[in-house]
């Protein structure tokens, strides 16, 4: 599942009071940014009883220059956290500031949260649209909810929808991990994590799910099938699916690992590098462990001022497992998509 590592009730000590960018923001510095991205600010911290930043599982968009990552809430089951929301007035690279949480609706305590997970974010006609995940670890009754704002970087202007998507014991998927895209004037939500992997249905008015489910990924050489949080993107002729293998939320001892398919269809069969469709427990690892950044998963991408981006959490080895956030270019070779190593990657394999 998709969740914060540590579940203590401390609040965030944060610069909360920032206001919201109304303003034009910056025009950007310099040409486009390459590689791996140095980070700066507020790209993710934990000190019990001090300060609870968190970046777990973050979705990365902008408006009008200005960029946002939106995260899992900060984890409290007495007061759990609502989506939580930063930005950058210059660059993917920072500096970052955080903004504080959305607030956390009503209707999800019903599924026992403690904290709501893994969103994410897309904009139509002006409209940015946030679904995220409420459930608790390790059951898979849970719901994706929906809110929307045309003004992002005010907390306070998010209208919640409440849930579009639910799942319970009976399901043998998860409603969890959204990932909402759009193809041929269609859209879609792909999602899951765990029971019989990874999903997608179409999705009218951008909160109705219509049609069947299919099944797009599993990973079957881990019994629980620890598969989760799907991101789908077209790049040249193909559609690319990425999702997380392993185990998040264990610090220095997640697992964690990005892999990717492609197909010329927007809802499958994707098929790894060798063929092998993601449906039978196909993927070609795209990122794993490098240098002090353990666990790498939850990747969400950009496109920005035309190349590609992608955001994902990790585990800080050099903290003892702190939850942060990296920024990298997509690069390309034959078709597919990799990421070139960078200061603090450590060296490639041979």
């Amino acid at each position: 599942m998709r969740r914060r590592r540590t579940s203590a009730a401390a609040l965030a000590v944060l610069a909360l009071s920032v206001p919201a960018a109304t303003a034009t923001a910056a025009p950007h510095q310099g040409p486009p940014p390459t590689g791996k991205l140095v980070m700066t600010g507020a790209v993710g911290d934990y000190v019990p009883g001090v300060v609870d930043d968190p970046v777990h599982d973050p979705t990365l968009f902008s408006d009008r220059g200005t960029y946002y990552v939106a995260s899992t809430g900060i984890a409290n089951p007495d007061d759990p956290g609502g989506i939580f929301l930063r930005r950058s007035d210059r660059s993917l690279g920072g500096p970052w500031v955080s903004l504080g949480a959305i607030a956390l609706p009503a209707w999800t305590r019903d599924y026992g949260v403690a904290h709501l997970w893994a969103p994410h974010v897309v904009e139509r006609g002006g409209t940015f649209h946030l679904y995220y995940a409420a459930s608790s670890f390790g059951t898979n009754r849970s719901a994706i909810g929906l809110a929307t704002t045309r003004t992002p970087g005010d907390l306070r202007s998010w209208v919640d929808h409440g849930p579009v998507l639910t799942s319970d014991a009976g399901d043998d998927w998860n409603a969890i991990d959204p990932d909402v895209y759009q193809a041929g004037g269609r859209w879609w939500i792909a999602f899951g994590s765990f029971w019989s992997g990874i999903q997608v249905q179409e999705l009218r008015h951008m909160d109705t799910p219509v049609g069947p489910v299919r099944h797009l990924a599993s990973n079957p050489q881990v019994p629980p099938n620890a598969i989760e949080n799907p991101q789908v993107f077209r790049h040249g002729g193909y559609w690319y699916l990425t999702a997380s293998w392993g185990f998040c939320c264990r610090g220095v001892d997640s697992t964690y690992e990005t892999v990717v398919g492609r197909s010329a269809n927007p809802t499958g069969p994707f098929v790894d590098r060798t063929g092998r469709p993601l449906a039978d427990g196909g993927g070609t690892s795209l990122l794993r462990t490098r240098g002090n950044e353990v666990g790498p998963g939850a990747l969400d991408v950009l496109e920005d001022r035309g190349r590609t981006y992608a955001v994902h959490h990790y585990y800080d080895a050099r903290t003892g497992g702190t939850i942060r956030m990296q920024v990298r270019e997509v690069e390309w070779a034959d078709g597919w998509p990799e990421f070139s190593y960078g200061p603090g990657d450590g060296q490639p394999p041979a």
